[in-house]
């Protein structure tokens, strides 16, 4: 019985993580560039269940689950829906890559492509961070900006730099860090990214509503049915204490 209301709150406390990840991606449905997370359930190790006081034919009465763990909280990186914004500093990836931005803790990668241009002229993200193209921050020393499908830069008519579009052999090691960025693992090196630019673009999120609501729905549920399951077990051992052992 005690172990029955271990199982029960694992449970509980796995659906408390997955509607976590949930509703992070229902507030982030109008984040360009967003990136939707699943929570992944494993099992906790199955125990093997003995007859007992059997004298010397002990026999295996079967297996008996001890709960599940989110194992780990994976990004999905399926592309996005582009949008036309008309905004020459708007830029979207279509295909695999990312931008490479200067931030103070070093280099980050984002799909986000919502730039503008500063009071010095250099190209920023949302958040000001600068971003990097072959020859370090893209700065804009002109009136007119044109982006080519490449990510080369034309300033006034003339090449200026070429935007760094990366992309990674495992995205699944790369790590949010808040604010459309993405951290790479120290193993983990950037390479050549094969997707291209659209300029005046805007890439969403990759999130159904409709999809997240049904989730968010279901993990009540089954937060509810493991809840209901701890209540229970506790119900019973309630009994097994003040009635059934009373002399």
């Amino acid at each position: 019985m005690i172990r029955g209301l271990y199982t029960g709150a694992s449970g509980m406390i796995a659906e408390t993580i997955r509607t976590d990840a949930t509703a992070n991606n229902l507030a982030n449905v109008n984040t360009a560039g967003y990136k939707k997370d699943v929570a992944v359930n494993t099992e906790f190790g199955e125990m093997l269940l003995y007859r007992v006081n059997d004298g010397n034919n002990t026999q295996a009465v079967g297996s008996l689950g001890r709960g599940t763990q989110i194992d780990e909280i994976a990004t999905i990186q399926a592309q996005g829906v582009t949008r036309q914004t008309g905004n020459d500093f708007d830029l979207a990836i279509e295909g695999p890559g990312f931008f490479a931005v200067e931030t103070p803790a070093g280099v980050r990668y984002t799909r986000n492509g919502t730039f503008a241009k500063n009071v010095v002229g250099d190209l920023v993200t949302q958040d000001g961070n600068r971003v990097l193209g072959q020859n370090g921050p893209v700065r804009i020393n002109g009136n007119t900006m044109t982006v080519t499908e490449t990510g080369q830069i034309l300033v006034d008519d003339l090449p200026a730099d070429q935007l760094q579009l990366v992309g990674f052999a495992d995205e699944q090691q790369l790590t949010k860090e808040g604010s459309s960025l993405y951290a790479a693992a120290p193993d983990l090196q950037p390479q050549p990214a094969a997707g291209r630019v659209l300029q005046g673009h805007i890439e969403g999120a990759n999130v159904n509503v409709v999809a997240e609501m049904v989730n968010l729905i279901n993990s009540y549920r089954t937060y509810e049915a493991n809840a209901k399951t701890v209540q229970s077990q506790d119900q019973i051992l309630d009994k097994a204490v003040n009635e059934v052992g009373r002399v």
